[in-house]
C-alpha cells in the first residue's frame, strides 16, 4: 500500500507543490512557478538516475507546464477557476488509456483481476469528466467560496471515496477468486 502512494506522489508531485504553496500563500504566481520548477526538476533527477518516469507523471508535467505558463499569462481569476476542470478534463483523458491502472494496483491484484483493474480505470476517468463538469458549474456561479469548497472538499472527498469503494471491491473481488481457484484445485 505504500508503495502506491509514493508512486502517486511521484507522478502528482508538481501538482501537489502547486497545491501546498498556494493554500499556504495564496498567491498563484508563486505556487504556479514552484509547480513548474518542481516538474522540471524531477523530470532532470529522473534523467540523472536514468530512472523511467510513468505515463501519469508526464501527464501531471504537461498539465503543471502549460497550465501554470497560462495562469502566469494571463493573470485571469476565471482562469483560475476554470483550471481545475481543465486537470479533470485531461486527467480523464489519459485515464482512458487500457491498463494504465495496472502500475498503481499490487501484483496481487494484478495478478488476480486485471479485467476488473481494467473497468475501474475506466471508472476513474468517467469521475475525473464528472468532477470536471462539476468545477464548471460551480465556477459558473461566480462564487469563490463555494467554488473553493467544491475543489477542497468534494472533489478531494469524491476521489478518497472512490478510492475507498475500490479497495474494497477488489479485495472481495480477489477472496472470491482465490476461494474459486482453491476449490477447483
Amino acid at each position: 500500500m505504500k508503495d502506491v502512494f509514493v508512486r502517486l506522489g511521484t507522478d502528482f508531485l508538481s501538482t501537489i507543490l502547486f497545491a501546498c504553496v498556494y493554500f499556504a500563500t495564496g498567491s498563484i504566481a508563486l505556487a504556479t512557478a514552484i509547480g513548474i520548477a518542481g516538474a522540471v526538476g524531477q523530470v532532470i533527477r529522473a534523467r540523472i538516475k536514468r530512472s523511467e518516469l510513468g505515463f501519469m507523471t508526464w501527464a501531471s508535467l504537461g498539465l503543471v507546464i502549460v497550465l501554470g505558463t497560462a495562469t502566469l499569462l494571463t493573470n485571469d481569476p476565471r482562469f483560475v477557476m476554470a483550471k481545475p476542470s481543465i486537470a479533470h478534463f485531461a486527467i480523464g483523458a489519459v485515464m482512458l488509456k487500457r491498463g494504465w491502472m495496472l502500475r498503481y494496483v499490487p501484483p496481487i491484484v494484478a495478478e488476480t483481476i486485471p479485467e476488473y483493474v481494467t473497468i475501474a480505470g475506466f471508472s476513474w476517468a468517467l469521475l475525473m469528466f464528472a468532477l470536471g463538469l462539476g468545477t464548471i458549474a460551480v465556477a459558473l456561479t461566480g462564487d469563490m467560496k463555494l467554488w473553493a469548497i467544491y475543489v477542497s472538499f468534494v472533489a478531494v472527498g469524491a476521489k478518497i471515496v472512490a478510492f475507498a469503494i475500490q479497495y474494497v471491491v477488489f479485495r472481495l473481488l480477489i477472496i472470491g477468486r482465490l476461494r474459486e481457484r482453491a476449490v477447483s484445485a
